[in-house]
């Protein structure tokens, strides 16, 4: 399968104080810091081959972590350096080592669904870029997602609009050559590389029908251990 860039280099500020000496991938839940399970979880998958994007903090996870043996995976890392490159940016530098088409994940994200079905349709597609998208109508974040007919007609974080029912699910793939257009160590975001996409014809779309788990709050941290302790009742 593919490889994955996990971005895990914010500041996590939301999270304070749980952040505020940790970053937000060793945010204890189950017991286990959240990165532990994010790996795990893809392993299970099919990803063995995982980039993690890391900024400030970022040498307390890969102190954690190390090369991913503990976890069947091999973890390499991207650091942001003294700028923080922003999401985009931050994937651009990861990818210059990378040859083939590859995963994005958010940090925050955990996402139980079944990768290799998404990598497959994002190669049966033949564009650039593929955003896996729910029909989120506003339960679990603010849906920023206009969906018809299997196809992404409005992508914007910045305006809300009765016609966005989906959201941006935090999985993503992409090409390498897509990011050989934007500078070098500068701050991007990838809401606007998905923007850029999707203006060129060149986004594609996946439906996602279960919902997604994030530590992106303290909502979500206390979410994210009641699935654990329902996961573990039901073994």
């Amino acid at each position: 399968m593919f490889p994955i860039i996990i971005l895990a280099g914010g500041l996590a500020t939301r999270l304070y104080p749980l952040t505020k000496t940790i970053p937000k991938s060793l945010v204890p839940i189950a017991g286990q810091p959240f990165v532990f399970h994010q790996l795990r979880l893809l392993r299970n998958k099919g990803i063995t081959e995982v980039i993690l994007c890391v900024g400030t903090m970022g040498d307390q996870i890969e102190a954690c972590v190390k090369d991913g043996a503990d976890f069947g995976v091999h973890v390499r890392y991207s650091y942001d350096g003294d700028v923080l490159l922003g999401t985009g940016g931050a994937v651009k530098k990861a990818a210059q080592s990378v040859s083939t088409p590859f995963f994005v994940l958010y940090g925050d994200s955990y996402l139980p669904i079944d990768y290799q079905t998404v990598q497959t349709a994002f190669e049966n597609t033949r564009k650039k870029a593929l955003m896996t998208v729910f029909k989120n109508e506003g339960q679990w974040d603010q849906s920023n997602v206009v969906f018809k007919d299997g196809k992404i007609l409005v992508y914007d974080k910045s305006i809300r609009a009765p016609e966005m029912c989906y959201i941006d699910f935090g999985l993503g793939l992409f090409h390498p050559s897509l990011f050989e257009a934007y500078p070098k160590n500068e701050v991007l975001d990838l809401a606007t590389v998905y923007q850029n996409c999707l203006a060129r014809n060149e986004l594609a779309a996946y439906e996602v029908f279960k919902r997604f788990y994030e530590i992106g709050t303290l909502h979500g941290v206390d979410k994210m251990e009641e699935y654990f302790a329902h996961q573990s009742l039901i073994k």
